[in-house]
């Protein structure tokens, strides 16, 4: 009963899984896995949003160098009242103070008046210890992270395209492994049929192959859902609609030799954005050291004021006023030297911290290159395997019809093709996801 079960699984399964994910027999557009990172960068949300991170901290960089430039305020007002000074001060700004104003009565009780006024104020910092150049550094350094941020942001959504590019490799390889080893269950099940039909086979050999069989169309059920699923997830990095189909290419491994542990070292360090960024970091450190220095120091600035008052909007009088002030902290508490040593210890907090991305750089490099080398030798090998275990299953299928090999012999045989296939293709798509993570450690992609 459970055989009858498993069989019919298999074979009512599949058109299932064919209906649920149609278009794989429809031409399909070509799709390299350069293409698909090309695809994946620009139009990746993730990279959308560190370029959009990046411009944002490119306008604080704007904002901050304004403080070189004076500010200019323009004001606007108008007020009525019979408050003794307002009134005594506001005549005296439109210039319509007369003797009859020092009047006891009229200082006291004046009639209520109104005055319009407009103002323009400019100032100018002339010196301030430092600060601003301080804040402008920060800010420039800022940008830079944020740019090295999107370059980070950028390589490993490169690196997981491919990555995902490899798994769909993998699946849609392992879906026409499965596939074959189908048909060629379907054909040994014949053969059993034809050998028991004429007495020369036990009904066993045709069961055991009816199980195989069932197990290889389960097999490409399970391999087809996963080939779906990888390919969803290569659509969602490329920003894709899920359901697209591509042709994906399997590309030929690259064979050129490795450099050196030491040269690739050397070059990651060059290249590594987290590197450039961790260098960054102590260079914001250092900057907000300068501005907590600043403190110490004297702020300068000159100001000018252009005043119009009157009685009606349209009459006022004219006046101006020019100025300098310095103003210097004498006593804060402490709070100036507590930020000056909080400033110094981010400095070695930074540095320990780029110390640490140094460590994990050059074993990111050493770990790539080692799964390059290993997924190189195994590729070799999964080829000669493939050979191998197909010609052994041509053999064992001949000694079989001959009657001199058992179906135990054929079914490891056809298990034995299924495997290599499998391997050769994982340790071919190993290459090209080690290359991948390879290039990303050393600052490449």
């Amino acid at each position: 009963m459970g055989l009858m079960t498993s069989v019919r699984v298999a074979r009512w399964g599949l058109p299932v899984l064919l209906l649920l994910f149609p278009g794989s027999s429809f031409a399909q557009q070509p799709l390299s896995v350069a293409q698909a990172v090309a695809r994946a960068r620009a139009h990746n949300p993730t990279v959308r949003a560190a370029e959009a991170g990046a411009r944002q901290a490119g306008r604080r960089v704007a904002e901050a160098r304004a403080g070189w430039l004076p500010r200019v305020d323009y004001a606007e007002g108008w007020q009525r009242g019979d408050q003794p000074v307002f009134v005594f001060s506001s005549l005296l700004m439109q210039r319509q103070f007369t003797a009859a104003n020092f009047a006891l009565d009229a200082l006291n009780n004046p009639a209520a008046i109104n005055n319009y006024h407009s103002g323009v104020s400019v100032e100018q910092q002339v010196f301030d210890g430092g600060r601003l150049r301080s804040a402008i550094r920060a800010a420039e350094l800022s940008r830079e992270i944020a740019g090295l941020a999107t370059t980070e942001t950028s390589s490993g959504i490169a690196l997981q395209t491919t990555q995902a590019y490899g798994a769909a490799l993998v699946a849609a390889a392992n879906t026409r492994a499965a596939a074959a080893a189908v048909k060629a269950a379907e054909e040994d099940l014949q053969h059993a049929e034809h050998r028991r039909d004429v007495g020369v086979a036990p009904e066993a050999d045709v069961l055991a192959l009816q199980v195989h069989l069932a197990q290889m169309r389960e097999r490409q059920i399970a391999s087809t859902s996963e080939e779906a699923i990888a390919r969803a997830r290569l659509n969602q990095l490329m920003g894709d609609p899920l359901e697209t189909r591509y042709a994906l290419d399997e590309p030929a491994p690259a064979a050129a030799a490795l450099p050196s542990l030491d040269a690739l070292e050397q070059d990651a360090l060059a290249h590594r954005p987290e590197v450039k960024q961790a260098d960054a970091q102590v260079q914001l450190a250092e900057a907000a050291r300068g501005a907590a220095r600043a403190g110490w120091l004297p702020d300068v600035a000159v100001q000018g004021l252009y005043d119009l008052n009157g009685g009606q909007f349209d009459s006022r009088a004219s006046s101006w006023t020019v100025g300098a002030q310095l103003r210097w902290n004498v006593f804060n508490g402490g709070a100036d030297l507590a930020r000056t040593r909080a400033a110094a210890d981010g400095i070695a907090r930074a540095e320990a911290a780029r110390d640490q991305v140094t460590s994990a750089v050059r074993l990111d490099v050493l770990s790539a290159r080692q799964a390059l080398e290993s997924a190189r030798a195994r590729e070799a090998v999964g080829q000669a395997a493939v050979a191998q275990a197909r010609e052994s299953q041509r053999m064992i299928r001949d000694r079989y019809e001959a009657g001199l090999a058992t179906v135990t012999d054929l079914l490891r045989a056809a298990t034995a093709v299924l495997d290599a296939e499998s391997q050769r293709t994982a340790a071919t798509v190993d290459i090209l996801t080690s290359q991948a993570a390879l290039d990303h450690a050393l600052g490449r992609q």
